[in-house]
């Protein structure tokens, strides 16, 4: 009697536990987004009461700076499915329209935030974002930390990259500085760029010397990303105050400062890179052309080399003599990347007019695609390889 009296009990809080499952999920436990073994994926989201559902997603061709949809399919469980085409090896991102309304896949945990947009994502492997997993190799570690910017008057936060086996060694570094673009900050490229998981890989692979990654945060008004400073949670803009006015190129002495006195690197301009993409290209360039003795490296991915007559700023001035003068002293590597239809090539031409007219030796690599991370985090692959 007492064993059937148990037996019941764990019968009913079994099935408590799976209504309290089932609750927790919104319904029915559904997989989605399912990556089928031939590289094509499924999509489901349960809308009973929705008259239409469309997928959006970034491998769809856009529609100017949206990305495109597709209608889903409703089934008599009230389910919505889409299975697409098969994909390359890419990390995507997507949402779900809902009579209108975008929202995102509950049955996905896995969100990134661009800017004022948190999405989706998903990545297909067998190919070149094999690079972008969390693999079974050496790790290196992830940090957030504060430094004193006496030139912006305020503490600030950077993410830093360190190597496998720093903590664990007495060996000196060179350091990568790595900039973001507009409306981004020092969580985009360890994010979007899945910059961590690219040289964990790289260095394991040994296309890479072990080296500090530094990401900072390029909008100077802010302490911080939005939601990690005292000003708390509000909504990310694209535009802030000293955006691209050179205050960011002017006050970068005290990134470098803090990160010499703080690790072990090396600290020469043989062993300092810095590159950036769009609005970071646009710094990379301009840092590197203001303080010609600092870095030996340089790369511009998407560089956003948008003249503006009404910035006045002593680091844009004398632009040609500076240049003049980076190009004297010798650079290991000056590196462009941008895609074929990005709304900037036009300006990246005309520059590399410039540097052609100069006898500026440069590398240059032009891909397919627009101002995309899909570029970039290729960028960041094909430049990371050659320093040091």
């Amino acid at each position: 009697m007492k064993n059937c009296f148990y037996l019941m009990m764990i019968l009913s809080l079994l099935s408590m536990t799976s209504h309290a499952q089932q609750a927790l999920w919104g319904g029915p436990n559904l997989v989605s987004p399912e990556i089928h073994d031939n590289n094509t994926v499924t999509f489901r989201l349960q809308a009973p009461q929705a008259s239409e559902v469309k997928l959006s997603g970034d491998w769809m061709p856009s529609e100017g700076w949206t990305p495109g949809s597709v209608a889903m399919e409703k089934t008599e469980d009230g389910i919505w499915r889409h299975t697409t085409d098969v994909l390359s090896s890419e990390l995507y991102s997507y949402s779900f329209w809902v009579d209108g309304l975008r929202m995102p896949d509950p049955n996905n945990v896995h969100r990134i935030r661009d800017v004022a947009t948190v999405t989706d994502v998903f990545l297909i492997g067998n190919g070149k974002a094999d690079l972008y997993r969390v693999n079974d190799v050496p790790h290196g570690t992830v940090a957030r930390r504060w430094y004193d910017s006496p030139g912006n008057e305020m503490n600030r936060r950077m993410t830093i990259y360190t190597p496998p086996g720093y903590e664990n060694s007495k060996e000196k570094y060179p350091v990568l500085y790595l900039l973001h673009g507009m409306g981004g900050d020092e969580e985009a490229w360890i994010a979007l760029g899945r910059t961590a998981q690219i040289m964990d890989n790289l260095i394991a692979q040994g296309k890479a010397k072990p080296m500090l990654v530094v990401m900072t945060n390029g909008n100077v008004a802010q302490q911080a990303a939005p939601g990690e400073s005292a000003k708390g949670f509000y909504k990310p803009t694209m535009q802030l105050p000293h955006t691209m006015d050179g205050q960011m190129e002017a006050t970068f002495p005290d990134v470098i400062q803090f990160i010499e006195n703080n690790y072990r690197v090396k600290t020469d301009r043989k062993n300092r890179a810095i590159a950036g993409l769009s609005m970071g290209g646009f710094h990379s360039l301009h840092i590197s052309r203001y303080y010609p003795e600092t870095f030996n490296y340089v790369g511009l991915f998407s560089p956003a080399i948008l003249p503006d007559e009404n910035v006045k700023s002593q680091v844009y001035e004398n632009f040609d003599e500076t240049l003049k003068t980076q190009k004297e002293n010798g650079l290991d590597l000056y590196w462009i990347g941008i895609g074929k239809t990005d709304f900037l090539y036009k300006f990246v031409e005309d520059y590399r007019k410039k540097l052609d007219e100069m006898d500026f030796p440069y590398q240059y690599h032009e891909t397919e695609g627009g101002h995309t991370w899909t570029n970039w985090r290729d960028y960041l692959v094909e430049f990371v390889p050659q320093l040091f």
